[in-house]
């Protein structure tokens, strides 16, 4: 079996801001058992950028894609590059709604909507017109709209590593929360394995759900 695992909403409670997550001290030990178990077969897989998570995990053994599959070692895709006119758009955007969260990625952008839920419309809309107008992907999360690559994706990611040593051959397993992991999912089970949501029942493409962080990790072990 080869893990591969979301952070925000699967191994962290989601925080009313990304900097506000409470990761338990010990996690990258237990990451690091969970993955001896597995001969390495683990990866965490997140829509964070690497230098992000690395400021919450600090410094360990366990192999991270970031950025929702577009940072991923040598093999990394372009950084994005947007233009004034969406720098602009962007910043009409925060002076409308002054609870919103501009989060720049590497690979992207995110707007945070969590603290100004009645933005939701506007920041589709905008983040819908700036994604035609620069050949980018519209990722929608939990009160989240992110920016980035179109031809990176967590499903991508997941088939990527699972041509590589350790991960081939094995029967993959992707476990997350959000809209942005069905694309994992449906990646696992092409591969003739399986995903399981964590949270709440809704149309999913995993075949298999736990409640809540805590299952997650008496699932796993950790």
């Amino acid at each position: 079996m080869a893990l591969f695992l979301d952070f925000d909403g699967t191994l962290v409670e989601i925080a009313e801001t990304p900097d506000a997550i409470l990761v338990p001290d010990d996690l990258v030990r237990r990451l690091e058992a969970l993955a001896a178990r597995v001969d390495g077969r683990l990866a965490l897989i997140t829509g964070r950028s690497l230098s992000d998570i690395g400021g919450h995990l600090g410094r360990g053994a366990i192999r991270i894609v970031g950025s929702h599959g577009a940072e991923h070692g040598d093999a990394a895709v372009p950084a994005a590059t947007l233009s004034s006119d969406t720098s602009m758009a962007i910043a009409s955007l925060a002076a409308r709604w002054p609870g919103l969260l501009v989060e720049t990625k590497p690979h992207g952008i995110a707007i945070h909507y969590r603290q100004e839920p009645d933005a939701e419309a506007a920041v589709f809309s905008v983040m819908d017109d700036i994604a035609e107008h620069e050949g980018l992907a519209v990722r929608r999360g939990k009160m989240v709209v992110e920016l980035g690559p179109a031809q990176a994706n967590k499903g991508r990611a997941v088939a990527r590593l699972l041509d590589q040593p350790p991960y081939a051959g094995a029967i993959p397993v992707f476990i997350g929360d959000d809209v942005t992991d069905e694309d994992g999912f449906a990646a696992a089970a092409a591969a003739g394995g399986h995903g399981i949501l964590v949270g709440a029942p809704r149309p999913t493409a995993a075949h298999y759900r736990l409640p809540g962080t805590r299952e997650v990790y008496n699932w796993l072990g950790l």
